[in-house]
């Protein structure tokens, strides 16, 4: 094969690379990211009410019993229950690193994780990925210090979603605050500061 027909090849092969190796995710996700960032794909952020809810509340005293039983293991082995993060807006998102949308959202999430008051808002990054290796390996190559954690078994209603990412918004008491299934960019002013102001002190 001479050099032109390598050349003429040469587009396909690195295709084939992309499509079918580990580099596909990345790849994809990296361009979805660029059209995130240019502001040519726009897609919607939910909506967020500020101020607490009082579904759960108990006639006695107002006490409200935390609706998610939902336990987790985090990177490190250590095994912790949705339910210890009562009190705090929790940011739940569903992900795997073979997820080229997932991807590609995961930047503004850490940016918008690294700037928010960490004593009003709890970060809740679920891994999909079968091998928890592949999760561990994007999060080292990304730098991502957000907190990461796998589910020990099936998820629960409202996390059990039919597509990722999916992300579910929880008010201190638990109760759904909002949810967005698909790509999104988390990483604005506005949605920050209604990310916070579903915060009630005392709750």
């Amino acid at each position: 094969m001479n050099r032109k027909n390598l050349l003429q090849w040469l587009p396909f092969a690195i295709l084939a690379l992309v499509l079918l190796t580990d580099l596909r995710p990345m790849v994809l996700g990296s361009i979805q990211r660029g059209l995130l960032a240019t502001g040519l794909w726009k897609p919607d952020l939910p909506t967020l009410a500020a101020g607490p809810s009082t579904a759960n509340a108990t006639a006695a005293g107002g006490a409200a019993t935390y609706p998610h039983n939902l336990p987790l293991v985090t990177l490190g082995g250590k095994n912790i229950n949705l339910s210890e993060l009562k009190g705090k807006v929790v940011f739940v998102n569903l992900w795997a690193s073979w997820c080229p949308p997932c991807v590609a959202e995961m930047p503004g999430i850490h940016a918008l994780y690294e700037k928010v008051d960490k004593s009003k808002v709890a970060f809740v990054m679920i891994s999909l990925d079968e091998k928890p290796a592949k999760a561990r390996a994007l999060l080292k190559r990304r730098d991502y210090t957000f907190p990461v954690y796998f589910p020990t078994g099936t998820l629960p209603a409202p996390f059990n979603s039919s597509a990722i990412p999916s992300t579910v918004i929880l008010g201190p008491d638990g109760q759904v605050a909002a949810r967005h299934d698909g790509m999104a960019e988390y990483d604005t002013p506005e949605f920050k500061a209604a990310l916070e102001n579903l915060f009630v002190p005392g709750s």
